[in-house]
């Protein structure tokens, strides 16, 4: 092979190694070079930030930890504290400022107005509902919603309306829902009610719909078994004679119970009149 064919030959095996990356041919240590591609196809080491940093300041002053809550009152002490401000009232107006107060009785927290009573401050004939629904809620007064007229109907019926009438509930603020008011609250706003019954001191009571008639007279009979019935409600020393009948937002459902009701107030009509 002449002098030109060797030159040609060294040139293109120079150019293939510098297309394959080679561009030192010797240096002055030996090299591993297979060492070398092993170690750069590992991945890096995860390097840790330092937690301090270059230049640091004072971390931010923290407002000292909230107070724990106040524990909210367990059922019994609610009740508790609900007998010894009832007691306390000497007038149907410190009644009313007591019950303002309470906070016994989850209902108030969702309701929107204290519904006390409609009517006469003392009256022969007490009328005691289930529990403020959204017109009473509104107003702050029971009895004003449909239910409540149909009732000042039922009333003029028998020649009586609610300025010879006491009417209430046996709870004082509307139930989420106008659903019916559990046990515990009915049970939680009973020292006021009785109270307030005390100071009335009505000669009848009328009840109004299962749930109240059930939770005065503490039974749990149908209010169909229980209507036109008289019962004795006892508060303090005092027995009062008591009628359970049909809620008048039952009535508004049902018009053919009208005349069961009817019976019923020609009942406590004539018991007012010494009839009975």
């Amino acid at each position: 092979m002449d002098n030109e064919a060797l030159r040609h030959e060294a040139q293109a095996y120079l150019d293939w190694h510098a297309a394959m990356g080679v561009d030192l041919g010797v240096g002055t240590v030996a090299q591993n070079w297979f060492e070398l591609s092993e170690q750069a196809a590992r991945p890096a080491p995860a390097t840790v930030p330092s937690t301090q940093p270059s230049n640091p300041t004072p971390p931010p002053k923290r407002n000292a930890p909230p107070r724990p809550a106040t524990p909210a009152a367990t059922p019994d002490e609610a009740v508790f504290a609900a007998r010894e401000q009832a007691a306390a009232a000497p007038t149907l107006e410190a009644l009313h400022e007591s019950l303002a107060t309470f906070d016994g009785c989850g209902l108030k927290a969702t309701a929107k107005n204290l519904c006390f009573y409609r009517g006469a401050p003392q009256a022969r004939l007490m009328i005691i509902g289930e529990a403020p629904g959204r017109d009473e809620d509104l107003s702050g007064t029971p009895f004003v919603g449909p239910a409540g007229q149909l009732l000042d109907k039922m009333l003029a019926a028998i020649d009586m309306d609610d300025t010879a009438a006491h009417i209430t509930n046996i709870v004082y603020w509307r139930p989420p829902g106008n659903r019916n008011p559990t046990p515990q609250e009915a049970l939680v706003c009973r020292p006021f009610l009785d109270r307030q019954i005390e100071l009335v001191a009505p000669d009848v009571i009328m009840i109004l719909g299962r749930p109240a008639v059930n939770n005065l007279l503490n039974n749990t009979d149908s209010i169909m078994k229980l209507r036109g019935r008289w019962k004795s409600f006892t508060v303090g020393a005092h027995e009062i004679p008591a009628m359970p009948t049909l809620h008048p937002a039952y009535l508004l459902r049902t018009p053919l119970a009208k005349k069961m009701a009817w019976l019923d107030l020609q009942a406590v009509r004539d018991k007012l009149k010494g009839e009975l």
